[in-house]
This record gives structure tokens, sequence and C-alpha cells, in this order.
């Protein structure tokens, strides 16, 4: 246990339920009991190592909820309270993210936002207002560092949906897809390649990086750790192993698609067909457009619309072949149609946030700008360090810190002096891209967004939520080894 989940669990006496062994989030002691504590809850989740079967004779130990990967589909309705109750039936203490929710800093599920663990063999009742509206969902928020079964290296993730009060319903079939990697290890090596996503590498940002990282004497430094898998999957089952998405011609489906995964990016292909993306990360886009693959960050969604007109078994997959194999895809079957299922490679495609996007600056200018510098440094012990503006996030003492005025509207200017694509997350809030690519851009919500390498990316946000909020790189390794900040709205 570390330093930090000490002092955690040490103050946590005031959260116990008299005499139930639950607790209740967001009531301290003497303050009032929350709204819904005494009602049945909406959902019940259970956390709890086990084996699941991904395909005959491949079975993986992991922690999940419920017994199960993904965990269970939890459908809200958008304003209205929610309440869950999450069990943590492991040894260690555990915590439950609701990412894409805009919910208090006690309910969020970050212990530096100061949410309490769950302690082992605790109940916890989590009550919120759900919202917003779209796709979003629910993963644990522990560290991991080199503890490659805790963190998002686990199997402890499932989808949200929260159903707009007004819905179109402009489809005939939805479908919830959940990408996700097991059995990690680690080797030395490079990290993957950055090339799918548009836009050009300055530089100065590859200047900076060979500085950083080449010794007083002129070499460079070997590289640091990373993670590779050894199986792959699609709603917990391998290519070829799972029940497949049966369509019918003239059909309209609804992809719903989460990268469940702890380091990687995917990128998603159904020959014949093409995705027209409707939403990114639960936000309906303001230019809907067609796309022949899905480039997915680690913790973005798509929601995109497949038009079903090319009768057959179809592999819908991962366009890498080393992940396809081992199983990372499902199979697309119409009706009347058998044979194994095809797959045909796509021709090169480049991901652009631009293409969903309105072009030019966005119509309100930020009242503050903080520029942010992200830096990695190799280390001796493992895997790299990494900085913003020159310093790591330290879990011991949860900072730095940057403190915001409420209601003003920020600009994050990032520059990215690393080979690495950083998947960026701001909790508690929807922020607008405004710069990708090098173009002024404007109306694209999101709340993850990759940063390419050698890249800058801007993104504002109204700091409209009191207390602390975790800003970091959702890729488990960076997050754990200095990429985060806090920022305190006050």
């Amino acid at each position: 246990m570390s330093r930090r989940d000490a002092l955690r669990l040490g103050g946590m006496a005031v959260w116990a339920a008299s005499g139930s062994g639950a607790a209740l989030a967001g009531s301290p002691a003497g303050s009032p009991v929350p709204a819904g504590a005494h009602r049945r809850p909406d959902y019940s989740l259970r956390i709890a190592t086990g084996d699941i079967e991904l395909a005959p004779g491949v079975v993986v130990r992991t922690t999940t909820y419920n017994g199960r990967f993904p965990g269970p589909l939890l459908r809200f309705a958008e304003g209205r309270p929610a309440v869950v109750d999450i069990h943590n039936a492991t040894d260690r203490p555990e915590l439950l993210h609701w990412h894409g929710q805009v919910v208090p800093a006690e309910v969020d599920g970050s212990a530096e936002e100061g949410t309490p663990f769950i302690r082992p063999h605790e109940t916890r009742r989590v009550s919120f207002t759900a919202g917003p509206a779209g796709f979003r969902f629910y993963h644990t928020h522990v560290t991991a560092r080199r503890d490659l079964t805790r963190g998002t290296f686990s199997g402890q993730a499932g989808p949200v949906y929260v159903d707009p009060k007004a819905d179109p319903g402009a489809y005939d079939k939805e479908v919830f897809l959940t990408l996700k990697e097991f059995e990690p290890s680690l080797y030395r090596g490079d990290a993957m390649a950055t090339d799918f996503l548009a836009g050009s590498r300055l530089p100065e940002l590859e200047r900076t990086n060979r500085k950083a990282l080449t010794s007083p004497d002129g070499r460079a430094a070997p590289p640091g750790f990373e993670v590779g898998y050894r199986v792959f999957s699609v709603n917990g089952r391998m290519l070829g192993h799972g029940r497949p998405v049966r369509v019918r011609t003239g059909q309209r489906v609804l992809f719903h698609i989460l990268n469940a995964s702890a380091t990687e990016t995917r990128g998603l292909h159904l020959p014949g067909h093409t995705f027209r993306v409707v939403a990114l990360d639960g936000n309906p886009v303001p230019r809907p457009a067609e796309v022949p693959v899905l480039w997915i960050g680690t913790a973005e969604r798509v929601s995109a619309l497949v038009e079903m007109d090319h009768p057959g078994v179809w592999v819908l997959g991962d366009v890498s072949d080393h992940a396809r194999h081992r199983g990372l895809g499902t199979v697309v079957e119409y009706a009347g149609r058998g044979g194994p299922a095809r797959w045909v490679a796509p021709p090169p495609f480049t991901w652009d946030y631009r293409t969903f996007a309105l072009p030019g600056p966005p119509r309100e200018s930020p009242d503050h700008t903080i520029d942010l510098l992200v830096e990695q440094r190799r280390t001796s012990r493992g895997p790299d360090l990494w900085t913003l503006n020159g310093v790591p996030f330290s879990m011991d003492t949860h900072k730095p810190v940057r403190h915001l005025d409420r209601g003003r509207r920020y600009r994050l200017r990032f520059r990215n002096a690393s080979p690495d694509v950083h998947p960026l997350h701001l909790h508690r809030h929807t922020f607008e891209v405004t710069h990708a690519a090098g173009t002024p851009t404007h109306g694209l919500c999101k709340d993850v967004v990759m940063l390419g390498a050698y890249q800058t990316l801007d993104f504002d946000f109204t700091a409209d939520q009191p207390g602390l909020s975790l800003l970091h790189c959702h890729q488990q390794f960076h997050m754990d080894y200095g990429f985060m900040l806090l920022l305190d709205c006050f």
C-alpha cells in the first residue's frame, strides 16, 4: 500500500454508515444524509477478481465488475438522480470514476480530487445527477505503476449511456462495443506508431525532446519500459468466439464504441462500409462525417451510424494485423448470409479532428491561457517520467495545483515535446477543441482528445465546477509517472 493509500484510508472513518458496513459518498460526519441514501439503488456493482473466458482455452484472471467484462451497461436519464451501490470484494482499496459525467469531486472517483477509497470488503453508495447526455463510461482510477494487475490494466470498465431528454432515435439497431486487451507485460522499446493523426510535427519540439534525452556526453538514453499484450477482445471475446452482430440489409446501425485500453490507440474498419461519425465522447459533433476507419484513443468513445448496404459476413476489426489476429475484432453477419467472415484492409487513412469541428476560432475568447509543455525524461528504474512545464505530479503531495477563478473561461495550450500520442482527459468538465493540427477550430466538445507527437493542441473550458478537477494523460503509465495536474476552482 502506498503512502497515498494509507493517508486516504486513515481518514475514512467519517464515511462509514453506522452499523451498516456501507458508506455514503458526500456525507461526512454531521452533515445531512445525501438524497437517495435510503432508496433502492438503480444499479449495484461488485468489484472482484476472477476468471473470464475470452475464447475456448483462453482464460484470463483479472478484476471486473459483476464478474464479467465489460461491466454491465448502465443507462441513466439525463438530469435525474441516480443511485449506485459499489461493493469492493477485493483485498485492496478501490475507486470508481464516472468518466465524462459532471459530478461532485467527492463522487467523481479520483483520490487526487478528494474522493475517498472504497475499502476492502466495504460497500459504498453514491448518488449524483446523471449528465450530460450521451455515451460515458465508468472505470477504476487507482494507481498501477508496474503492477499490471491494477488500474486500467485490469478488467474494470463498463459503458454508461445517459439518455437525453429528447432522443430522435434515427436508427434501427444500437450496438455497444468495448475494446480491451489482456495479459500485459513490460518490454523496453519504442512507443507505437503515431502517424495516424493529422498534423505536422514541429521541429522545435523534436529538438527539445532530443536535448532532454541526450546525456552531457552526447549519448542518447536507452528507451524506457512500454507495455505489450498477449490477447485482445471486443466485449470480452476474441474475434470469432463472440456472438456476431446480426443485421439486415437496409438497417441503420448505431455503433457506440469505447476504447477501454490502458495504453493503446485502436483503429477499426468494417470492409465495404463507412462510419458516419455523429458523436465523439458522447457529444454530438457539429459536422457529422463519413470515414473508413475509426481511430480511437485511450478512453475515447465514438458513436457512428453504419448503413447496412453491403451484404455478407464481415470482420469489424483492428487495422493492426497483430491485434486483429490476437482477437481484436467481431463479426458482422447479414441475415441469410453464411460462411467465414471476410477481412479486407482499408487504404491508409489519417484521423483528423477538424473533420468534425467547425473551422475558425471560437466565438468566445478565453479569459486566461495556460501554456503546458509536455516532456519525457528517461530513468534508470524503468518507465519514463512525464512532466508538465518541467514538473512531474507528486502522488505524495498531490501537487502541482493550478488555481482557477470560478466562472472564467480558460484555454489550455499543450505543446508535446515527445514522440508519444497523449489522450488528454479533464475530469468533471466538457471542453471545446479550439486548435487542432495547426488550425483554429470550434464547436467540437469532448472529454478526451489525442495530442499528437511533436504537435500542439488547445482546448477551452469554463471553470464552473467547484473544488478540484484532475487533468491527466489517460495512458496509465504516463498518468502514473507524472502526467497529471490538479485544477482548483474557487
